[in-house]
């Protein structure tokens, strides 16, 4: 069924089992995700789906891959912050002056990124030690460091 990538001599014996087990092809699904844990997202693109009649089971054949939703949200983030920052343009400095009142504490910031504290600062609207702390509470995840300060 599969013209894309040759079958194994097992999977070949698994599809016939399948269609003698009388499941039906499901048409029109682009994309089957596996969800484990917060950040554990397991994909399969252009997947076949095989569907019972007689329940809600199905199976599915292609090629999982692994997809790091850390990255994804980050690259998210950053996105809707340069969306902000264009429509605030006139706004922006506000928030810079709130800020230094509360940074008069040094933070260690070793094993952060810049551009981490930066988002969290920016998003959670918190003072550069509040973000580092909670960067570091969070193993460096930025939106759980943004969830824990604005929650």
């Amino acid at each position: 069924m599969s013209a894309l990538s040759p079958q194994s001599r097992g999977e070949q014996k698994a599809r016939k089992a399948i269609l003698s087990l009388g499941l039906k092809p499901v048409e029109g699904i682009t994309r089957v995700t596996f969800t484990r844990g917060q950040a554990n997202v397991f994909a399969i693109a252009n997947p076949e789906v095989f569907m019972s009649v007689n329940s809600d089971t199905h199976i599915v054949f292609g090629e999982m891959q692994a997809e790091d939703m850390n990255a994804r949200a980050q690259s998210a983030l950053a996105e809707q912050m340069a969306a902000e920052a264009e429509n605030q343009e006139g706004e922006a400095p506000a928030l810079v002056e709130e800020t230094p009142e509360e940074d008069d504490e040094e933070v260690d910031a070793t094993g952060v990124e810049e551009k981490d504290i930066d988002l969290v600062i920016t998003q959670a609207n918190v003072s550069r030690a509040k973000a580092v702390k909670a960067l570091k509470n969070n193993e460096n995840d930025v939106v759980n460091a943004i969830m824990e300060l604005t929650m």
